[in-house]
């Protein structure tokens, strides 16, 4: 099981009230919640292998160097990312719990959380669920592995199961398309413009009737003009340069650098003292508990 970290804490952060406080006062609602989604996770699912994944780097050199856009957007000053306040020190508590608890969260410099999910994935030999809000993380889905994604869109209790026929029921694609799809769509949310007027039915339609990206702009560079919907073929031959650039920043990679690291679900803390001194000046007996309990069983 692979943990897009980011995108729970992001989510505990904004689903649980700030008033959720530790004794200091200091705020640690994404702490309680992060610990009780995998507290949730573990028993529902019972991993032999987990990682709480990092972002090691938000906003990769590599992608900002194809598209500039990417992430832009979320740039509070210089190049660090627009987090709330309130949020920026749970992440590093959140990361020392962890560590105390013998959870393995891998990170590679100059890539995100999503890289060594693609990496970890590339390198498993069984069976991998995945655990995120990110659609971007679509693109691994894989049923001979079987690859499938744990959506959270509806919450950790009431997850969505992604494999390759929801993706291909959701928007209507072959279901290991994703990520050729989403480049022709782009994405607002990361500063990806997409073809300037193909929108999701016709970018459905070009990789369905195509196959995949590089098909579709094989047949653009040749001159083909059957299967393309009306207009679309203009504007994908305006958006030529684009078509180069993005697939390097819509796909995952599969090689980030990773340290060697044990996954295997701990059934007792690393490091039993530094997660008692955590838990007294957190406030998190109750939400260590539950997930220690769920450890063990």
């Amino acid at each position: 099981m692979l943990l897009d970290t980011p995108s729970l804490y992001f989510r505990a952060f904004y689903g649980i009230p700030e008033s959720i406080k530790a004794p200091d006062g200091s705020p640690v609602n994404a702490v309680r919640g992060l610990i009780d989604m995998i507290a949730t996770l573990v028993r529902r699912h019972s991993p032999a292998a987990l990682a709480a994944t990092m972002d090691a780097d938000w906003r990769p050199a590599f992608r900002v160097a194809a598209i500039p856009t990417y992430k832009a957007h979320r740039v509070a000053h210089g190049d660090v990312e627009e987090v709330p306040e309130a949020l920026v020190p749970q992440i590093a508590v959140i990361n020392e719990v962890l560590d105390a608890l013998g959870i393995a969260r891998p990170e590679s410099p100059g890539y995100e959380a999503d890289d060594v999910i693609g990496t970890l994935t590339h390198q498993a030999e069984g069976a991998v669920e995945i655990v995120t809000g990110d659609r971007d993380l679509f693109q691994l889905v894989d049923d001979s592995r079987p690859v499938r994604v744990l959506y959270t869109a509806r919450g950790i209790r009431n997850l969505q199961f992604v494999d390759e026929a929801f993706v291909t029921a959701k928007y209507g694609i072959p279901g290991r398309a994703y990520a050729d799809f989403a480049t022709l769509r782009g994405d607002p949310s990361d500063g990806l413009p997409g073809v300037p007027g193909v929108g999701e039915k016709t970018a459905a339609a070009l990789i369905t009737r195509f196959g995949s990206l590089d098909a579709l702009l094989e047949a653009l560079d040749s001159g083909l003009t059957e299967g393309f919907p009306a207009g679309s073929r203009n504007r994908l031959a305006a958006a030529r340069d684009y078509l180069d650039a993005a697939p390097g920043v819509v796909e995952v990679a599969s090689d980030a650098p990773l340290p060697a690291a044990d996954l295997t679900l701990p059934d007792k803390p690393r490091d039993p003292e530094a997660l008692v001194a955590l838990a007294d000046r957190y406030g998190l007996d109750s939400p260590l508990n539950r997930l220690l309990e769920a450890l063990r069983s």
